[in-house]
């Protein structure tokens, strides 16, 4: 077992009593947060409280602020925290467009809080704020005017106004007298550290689960097979069927049940939320690397015959095993129950799918010679790229990392 580390800092309002808790990702007890990737940052935190350690445990029956990314968003990830309990933090980084904003006006119109975190104000910022039921304001990267300023802008609007990063008895008057509703900071309390415990993770175990589900045959029985080959993902399967963002009036004791009952698109998303939450240790763009290329396999393989295509997916997703197992391919193929047509386009890179991953690696690597497959133009190829490297952002950057 491995242990686990959870910020918590407690969010008060004008009477000092507790309105909310926000969770912060911590990978030690020295408090310090090291992120070196948003996405796998709100994974893990969300893994950790609603599956490892429980929301009652961590926040009991108070609101959770949890911050989130924008592939978080996009990818629908947010829609199975239980709306009732958390508070969707959009980090002030974020990118803004119109399928940002859509997002976020569905998850409102569905019942979900958003706030926005160390707002400044900017023109990219309006649609949000319609949107938004509450602000946080950085005071530390305000001067006492421009937070005056953003009082003023702000308290015109039907949102709740909380001050972050209050230090001294002097800031927390001032911002009483501004009309600011909720208070956050050092001067109150310092984020504690919740710990627990969380089982090691199975890495292939979850990627055959991951590649299985991209097929769009796959099974219920299936899944719950590939499942059932790894006893950490049935632990987290039925913790996730079992806790209170459910509320099912019995316990659920069979993977079978919890399987049904979950559905193919939620189990999709929690065994994603939790390959996310265990790939810190790796570069990022390793992880954008495999999915670009498994979607380019699949892009450029849609003509071949079907078990061609349903192969290739998976042949793109495991290329780039070896790096992020840090095991060799021989080795890793040998432990996945892959076809011998897989098994040689990842090992020799042979036969048609072997061919198509000759053209992707090529690719990378700016061998133009050797970016040809079949009779598709180097036109054709340059735009399956730019697709497939839109599409592995918005996927979550990592589907196929643990």
């Amino acid at each position: 077992m491995q242990t686990l580390f959870l910020g918590r800092q407690p969010i008060y309002d004008r009477r000092l009593q507790v309105f909310a808790y926000e969770l912060l990702f911590r990978t030690s007890d020295d408090n310090v947060a090291v992120i070196a990737d948003a996405e796998g940052s709100t994974a893990q935190v969300v893994i950790d409280t609603f599956i490892e350690i429980g929301l009652e445990n961590v926040v009991g029956q108070h609101l959770a602020f949890v911050n989130v990314s924008r592939a978080f968003l996009l990818d629908g990830y947010a829609r199975q925290l239980p709306k009732e309990r958390v508070v969707l933090e959009i980090l002030e980084d974020v990118t803004i467009d119109d399928r940002l904003i859509a997002c976020a006006e569905e998850l409102a119109a569905a019942g979900y809080t958003i706030a926005l975190d160390d707002f400044v104000y900017h023109d990219d910022f309006r649609p949000l704020l319609a949107i938004a039921r509450i602000i946080k304001v950085d005071l530390r990267r305000l001067d006492e005017a421009s937070v005056r300023e953003h009082v003023r802008l702000l308290t015109r609007r039907d949102v709740k106004l909380l001050a972050e990063k209050v230090e001294t008895k002097e800031e927390f008057d001032r911002c009483l007298d501004l009309g600011f509703d909720l208070f956050q900071g050092y001067y109150f309390q310092r984020p504690t550290i919740v710990t627990g415990r969380r089982p090691p993770t199975n890495r292939l175990a979850a990627l055959r689960l991951l590649a299985a589900l991209q097929s769009s045959n796959v099974t219920i029985p299936q899944v719950e097979a590939l499942i059932g080959q790894d006893a950490t993902i049935s632990y987290r399967v039925l913790r996730v069927i079992n806790s209170a963002m459910y509320g099912l009036a019995r316990r659920v004791d069979s993977l079978h049940e919890a399987v049904v009952l979950l559905g193919l698109q939620r189990i999709r998303t929690w065994v994603t939320l939790m390959t996310l939450s265990g790939v810190s240790d790796k570069p990022h763009e390793l992880l954008v690397t495999a999915m670009v290329r498994a979607r380019m396999a699949s892009q450029l393989t849609a003509h071949l015959p079907g078990d061609v295509h349903e192969a290739a997916f998976t042949v793109g997703l495991f290329s780039a095993l070896d790096a992020i197992l840090d095991l060799p391919m021989d080795e890793i193929v040998s432990s996945l129950p892959l076809s011998q047509q897989a098994s040689d386009a990842l090992l020799r890179q042979t036969g048609p799918l072997g061919e198509v991953l000759g053209c992707i690696l090529a690719y990378e690597r700016g061998d133009w010679d050797h970016v040809r497959l079949g009779g598709q133009s180097a036109d054709s190829i340059r735009t399956v790229y730019l697709e497939s490297v839109a599409w592995a952002s918005e996927q979550g950057k990592a589907l196929a990392a643990n």
